[in-house]
């Protein structure tokens, strides 16, 4: 490929986000959550909408889900009868009283009920959640809520009784692959079989982290391969971490302290993302049940000291040291 090309193809790539590009539009087209789809259409075909709770982590198909609810009741007309909100910014309980109670009161025609999409609602206060529960009742004749959340758990009781809960489960590895390939040939983008797996292994069962991946891989007009994704998506090789945790449990600290002085100073990983890819690659380690448990019990230690603000290098460190004494 010419410079002139590369730069030329580099510019199509930031035209515009993908992840908004290749948003799916019907319910049909949402990968990986056949289940939950089956069901949102019945409602969708009866025209029986009940209030909505989505829970499951980031990037796996909520907001997308409750567009497409949107998009197939009212065609053309979906963006006058549907109001998105994120909670996470208006956490107060004036979002409730203003925004929410003046969409649901304004007059529309021709449907039965409009929708309220609140995203992130578990970033809602208390009262503001009291106050919610109220206006869901105040205007259930002509107005249906769906709630989006990370943790359920969050949501206050006398809400989640008033929706049909969908748990979202984290994407299967085929599903986020099929999506990357036909994204990469929609776009004319190279991408190699380990490239792809690399993006695979670092969205971590999340779509929109692999496609902005795949987008900024990408970006350089070159061939999509595991280095690029590796380095753009700020991911450790699974190797490298198998590496740092076998060397720290056969006693050898210095060499384990070196990989994760190399992940943290030149990879620029933070100890955050470490921890997280410790804990999801602990039963892929070659190490017996107990090693396994230990290690756990570790993380699971790191991981809360950081939390609450800890030095991460320290705590990681630690983390180490304590897998190389044992």
């Amino acid at each position: 490929m010419s410079d002139a090309a590369a730069e030329g193809e580099a510019e199509h790539v930031r035209d515009e986000i993908w992840v908004e590009k290749y948003r799916p539009e019907r319910l049909d087209d949402i990968a990986g959550q056949e289940h939950i789809v089956e069901r949102l259409q019945s409602y969708v075909r009866k025209d029986e909408l009940p209030h909505l709770l989505f829970t499951g982590q980031a990037g796996i198909g909520k907001t997308t889900a409750a567009t497409c609810i949107a998009r197939e009741l009212y065609g053309d007309d979906w963006r006058e009868n549907f109001l998105e909100l994120n909670a996470s910014d208006q956490r107060g309980i004036d979002v409730v009283r203003d925004r929410i109670k003046n969409f649901a009161r304004s007059s529309f025609g021709g449907y039965d009920y409009r929708v309220i999409f609140l995203d992130e609602a578990d970033s809602l206060t208390s009262d503001a959640q009291s106050a919610l529960r109220r206006t869901m009742e105040q205007f259930s004749n002509n107005t249906r809520f769906i709630l989006s959340c990370n943790y359920s758990s969050q949501i206050i009781d006398p809400i989640q009784s008033r929706c049909a809960v969908f748990r979202f489960t984290p994407l299967g590895d085929d599903a986020v692959a099929e999506r990357i390939r036909y994204i990469a040939g929609e776009e004319g983008i190279e991408i190699t079989d380990d490239g792809l797996d690399a993006l695979v292994y670092a969205s971590d069962g999340d779509m929109r982290k692999a496609i902005n991946g795949l987008q900024a891989a990408a970006v350089t007009g070159g061939v999509v391969d595991e280095d690029a994704v590796f380095t753009i998506t700020a991911t450790a090789r699974p190797e490298e971490v198998a590496e740092m945790v076998e060397a720290a449990l056969d006693g050898e600290f210095e060499r384990a302290r070196g990989t994760l002085d190399d992940l943290l100073t030149n990879k620029g990983l933070s100890g955050g993302d470490i921890i997280d890819q410790l804990h999801r690659s602990v039963w892929e380690f070659d190490i017996d049940d107990d090693d396994a448990a230990r290690l756990l019990d570790r993380i699971g230690e790191c991981d809360f000291r950081i939390t609450e603000g800890a030095n991460e290098r320290v705590q990681l460190e630690a983390l180490l040291a304590s897998l190389a004494l044992d």
